[in-house]
């Protein structure tokens, strides 16, 4: 029974490092855009850099990627970012 339990351990263990080493930081980032947009906000960053950077006072780090390796830090800024310009109409 104990090695039966030990492989069960091993296998939980070896999918949950799997399933994190997965999230690549582009999805990531995609998916808090969605949430924080969600939630209303307009004027924001969202960066993806080292684990071991140092973060300004005010951001946030809102998750973490590739393995632990990167972190996405949110800063709400007091502009929106710029808008795509409209097609203009030719005549």
């Amino acid at each position: 029974m104990k090695p039966l339990s030990a492989i069960a351990v091993l296998l939980v263990v070896s999918f949950s490092v799997c399933a994190q080493a997965a999230t690549s930081c582009e999805d990531l980032k995609a998916e808090i855009a969605k949430k924080v947009e969600a939630n209303g906000v307009k004027s924001y960053t969202l960066d993806i850099v080292d684990k071991d950077k140092e973060v300004a006072a005010d951001a946030k780090v809102v998750g973490t990627c590739e393995g632990g390796t990167k972190k996405i830090v949110y800063t709400r800024t007091s502009t929106p970012p710029p808008s795509p310009a409209p097609d203009a109409k030719k005549p």
